[in-house]
């Protein structure tokens, strides 16, 4: 009767790809299949009184309480208009040489990438900002909406983003587990600060290797990315520093604050909103109507996270009193070549995974399911969290599934093919496997600056 924990997670996929409700599909699901388990006494009921504790200590959870913080400070950034007065700075600058515009782009991104944290926002903010400059001033359509997608998805590494702070809350309480199973009763811990320590070095990577194929890729097709004489007024080097300056400042205080371990990723969190309504006041941005909004935005995507992760913890109880911890348990255990075999075939069931369930599902569903069991194997926590996120940040790149294509489409102009979208992002996606590879055989690039930092 175990094989019922894997027709339900089957059936709550196949109910996504429906469109139902995330929260209400993995609640209802699941407790669909308990009580009809429960008429055949496969399912001990006694599980489900675990759940209103779990919901308790959901709310309860200090980590948690930086999604909407970090959430906030996005939004209130976004709205105002600091990417596009920084992307105006830089593209006056660097757009007279060859490629230098979608080298802005790059960076700019990746700037929204970390104070969004959610690629739709930055995939969809750098469409509408850049996309019609870039085509405007003679780029390649194909590297112009390959380079918008694949910055856009940096949100998923780039600290601090709120998919490591879920990520790393539900690794901590998976590696616990693994350590408490395996009779280790005083368990070491891994923290969001970890995984943001981790995913400094693979994020910077990936911004550096994105920068140096537009190099090379102007340099062999100057036509690709030609430069422009339309900027007549230079901007001055004082003006891009202003631009520059505020969200680089306000980066490096949350994320340096975490990392020093001067403040918790909540704390910071915290700083980090009352400084983005700081730069918006600074900025004369910050109206009633944008704080509205910039509110309500906030409220509906927290109450999204948390409404998921309560179906999740019901989901996840279910799972485990229909025996499906144990039979994934044997069936890792039974696996030729062990941990590793084990940790391919996770990395390919997640990145399938990323076509049809966004990084919150994810998250919630899959990770606590396998991240025990491969932790008991003996992998590093913070290796194996930076492995999911850059994993799944493939996944949302690549086609024909991946979500930051649907969110290109959705705000590019008709006059431009999916085809060629989805030919701008296939080096791009090179480029994440080459670093996805490069983290399985060298584990020091996620490691060393938490084992440094935090000895």
């Amino acid at each position: 009767m175990e094989y019922l924990a894997l027709l339900m997670f089957a059936c709550i996929c196949l109910m996504l790809l429906i469109g139902y409700p995330v929260a209400l599909t993995l609640a209802g699901t699941s407790l669909l299949f308990a009580g009809v388990a429960a008429l055949f006494g496969a399912f001990d009921t006694s599980y489900l009184s675990a759940f209103p504790s779990r919901i308790y200590g959901i709310l309860n959870n200090q980590t948690l309480l930086a999604v909407p913080l970090f959430v906030f400070m996005g939004a209130v950034l976004e709205k105002a208009q600091i990417a596009e007065k920084l992307l105006t700075s830089m593209a006056q600058l660097f757009s007279r040489f060859p490629g230098g515009l979608a080298i802005s782009v790059t960076i700019v991104g990746m700037l929204l990438a970390a104070s969004t944290g959610i690629v739709g926002a930055t995939v969809v903010t750098m469409g509408l900002l850049s996309l019609p400059t870039m085509l405007k001033r003679g780029y390649d359509t194909s590297l112009s909406t390959g380079v918008i997608c694949a910055t856009g998805t940096l949100g998923q590494i780039i600290p601090p983003s709120i998919a490591l702070v879920l990520l790393g809350d539900v690794l901590s309480n998976a590696y616990q587990r693994a350590q408490l199973d395996m009779g280790n009763f005083n368990p070491d811990t891994v923290s969001v600060g970890d995984l943001f320590a981790g995913a400094v070095l693979p994020g910077l990577l990936l911004v550096v290797l994105y920068i140096a194929y537009i190099v090379i890729v102007t340099w062999v097709k100057p036509e690709m990315a030609p430069a422009s004489q339309q900027d007549s007024e230079k901007v001055s080097w004082r003006v891009l520093v202003s631009a520059l300056l505020p969200p680089l400042m306000l980066m490096s205080i949350v994320l340096g604050s975490i990392l020093t371990g001067y403040a918790t990723p909540t704390e910071a969190a915290g700083v980090g909103a009352f400084g983005a309504l700081v730069l918006a006041i600074l900025q004369k941005q910050l109206t009633l109507v944008a704080l509205q909004a910039v509110m309500q935005s906030t409220l509906k995507i927290s109450s999204m996270v948390f409404m998921i992760l309560i179906g999740a913890s019901l989901f996840s109880l279910v799972f485990r009193g229909l025996g499906g911890e144990t039979l994934i348990h044997g069936i890792f255990n039974d696996l030729p070549g062990g941990v590793i075999t084990a940790t391919i075939i996770v990395m390919v069931v997640i990145f399938l995974l990323g076509f049809i369930l966004d990084f919150i599902e994810i998250t919630f569903v899959v990770i606590p399911i396998v991240a025990p069991i491969l932790l008991m194997m003996g992998l590093d926590p913070v290796w194996l969290g930076i492995m999911i996120a850059v994993n799944l940040q493939t996944s949302f790149l690549t086609p024909p599934f991946g979500f930051a294509l649907f969110y290109l489409r959705g705000v590019a102009d008709k006059s431009i093919k999916t085809l060629q979208i989805y030919k701008g992002v296939l080096p791009f996606i090179l480029i994440q496997l080459i670093v996805l590879l490069a983290l399985a055989l060298f584990p020091q690039l996620a490691t060393w600056l938490p084992d440094n930092l935090y000895p």
